[in-house]
C-alpha cells in the first residue's frame, strides 16, 4: 500500500476513528514524553513547596539582577 492509498483509506474512517489515529500518531512523534512527564512532576513538587511555605520563591527582579551581574 502506498502512502497515498493509506491516506485515502484513513480519510474514509469515521471522524472519531480518525481523531483517535491522529492522537496516536502525534504521540508517536513526541520522543520526549517521559522527560516532559518528569518535568511536570518536578514543577508540581516545586509549586507545592512554595504554596505550603516550605520554600520561598525568589522575586523576579532579584533573579534578573543576579543573571545580569554574571553576563559581561
Amino acid at each position: 500500500m502506498t502512502r497515498d492509498q493509506l491516506e485515502a483509506a484513513v480519510l474514509q474512517l469515521p471522524a472519531s476513528e480518525r481523531a483517535r489515529l491522529a492522537e496516536r500518531l502525534i504521540a508517536s512523534l513526541d520522543e520526549d514524553a517521559e522527560l516532559e512527564s518528569e518535568w511536570q512532576t518536578e514543577a508540581e513538587r516545586r509549586d507545592d513547596e512554595i504554596t505550603s511555605g516550605q520554600t520561598a520563591g525568589i522575586p523576579l527582579a532579584s533573579v534578573l539582577e543576579s543573571a545580569r551581574a554574571r553576563v559581561p
